[in-house]
């Protein structure tokens, strides 16, 4: 029976047919080295394997593309990554710290300056008041005054450091600059109405919405160089940063970008000259710090600033639109940190605190 079926099958050596040219045993004692080569010659009349060949050398290609891209960009950040926060590497220690150092300065604060039977706030307020009867002076005496503070501080940085170290001397920078701020903010609520009335839009439709939204946009531009409060606080060792990602992308000063979008914001929605007055001087200010700031980062960082610098701008979205900043495929994802995340409730928070606030302001009677 076994000769019969050997007889009958269509491949019987019996029948004398040509032998193959090709025999799956040889394939299989092929290197790996030979079978590539194999693999990618094209087979002859065989249209079934074009498919599956051109799919998977697409996908290698693009996988290498990608592991490229991902290179470069990680190769050519020379500034640090702004936002950054690792909730692994964060101490429990570190921020109980904190909190006992925020609450011993908030408590010395009120002692020595808000609380009027005790501070000096109020003899300071009526000391500047005094120099003239308007309150528009008044008003850009204290921006003034506050903006020479900060940034001559500020400029006096690196010598000041060298003399007492980095946390010491921040100590001094916030406990002279905290009360003079807090100052100027409380003026400007009690006295944001007086004055000569400018213009008043107040009751034109949508104009509320539009002020609120670049209020809110304005907090995002306005605290980039916040993010690690355990240095604010002089927890950890502060340190002069280069940030290169995030809100920096848009803009190298987005405190400047941010304190022009909030004083033009109310300014417009109040319109009388007060507001007027403190947004001049705000203004200038941070003006000055754009100049000022990149003066510090360039003695400090040299090389490595001047080219953070080629790739950035000023003026928002400049560098981007011509070209000099190139925005990652996922750059939405250098928002999604919790630093910005904290930004955001903190705004929506201070937006409906508003009443709380100025209630404070006006029982202190500066």
């Amino acid at each position: 029976m076994s000769s019969s079926i050997l007889l009958s099958h269509p491949l019987s050596p019996h029948l004398h047919l040509p032998k193959p040219k090709f025999r799956p045993s040889i394939a299989s004692k092929l290197s790996n080295f030979e079978l590539k080569n194999v693999s990618l010659r094209r087979p002859l009349n065989s249209s079934s394997t074009d498919a599956p060949r051109k799919l998977r050398n697409l996908v290698l290609a693009r996988v290498a593309e990608t592991e490229t891209e991902r290179s470069e960009a990680s190769s050519s950040l020379i500034g640090e990554d702004s936002a950054e926060f690792v909730l692994s590497e964060q101490k429990i220690s570190s921020w109980v710290y904190f909190t006992l150092v925020l609450g011993v300065v908030l408590y010395i604060l009120d002692v020595v300056w808000i609380d009027n039977s005790t501070g000096f706030g109020k003899a300071f307020v009526d000391a500047v008041s005094s120099v003239s009867g308007s309150p528009e002076v008044a008003m850009l005496a204290l921006v003034s005054i506050f903006a020479l503070v900060h940034s001559g501080l500020a400029s006096l940085r690196d010598v000041g450091e060298k003399l007492i170290g980095e946390q010491a001397f921040r100590v001094l920078f916030a406990g002279v600059s905290l009360p003079l701020a807090v100052t100027t903010v409380v003026y400007f609520i009690n006295h944001r109405y007086d004055g000569v009335q400018l213009w008043q839009l107040q009751g034109t439709p949508g104009l509320h919405e539009l002020v609120w939204f670049a209020n809110f946009v304005s907090f995002f531009f306005l605290y980039p160089s916040t993010f690690n409060l355990l240095e604010v606080a002089a927890v950890d060792k502060p340190k002069m940063h280069l940030w290169e990602t995030g809100i920096m992308r848009i803009t190298r000063h987005p405190q400047m970008v941010g304190q022009v979008i909030w004083c033009l914001a109310h300014t417009i929605w109040i319109g009388n000259s007060v507001t007027a007055a403190a947004s001049v001087g705000l203004i200038a200010h941070h003006l000055f710090g754009v100049w000022n700031g990149d003066r510090r980062l360039a003695i400090r960082y040299g090389e490595a600033f001047e080219a953070v610098k080629s790739r950035t701008s000023v003026f928002p979205f400049a560098a981007i639109l011509d070209g000099r900043q190139k925005l990652p495929k996922d750059y939405y994802k250098e928002y999604l940190r919790l630093p910005y995340i904290s930004i955001t409730a903190l705004t929506l928070g201070a937006y409906f605190a508003h009443p709380l606030m100025q209630a404070a302001s006006f029982g202190l009677h500066w």
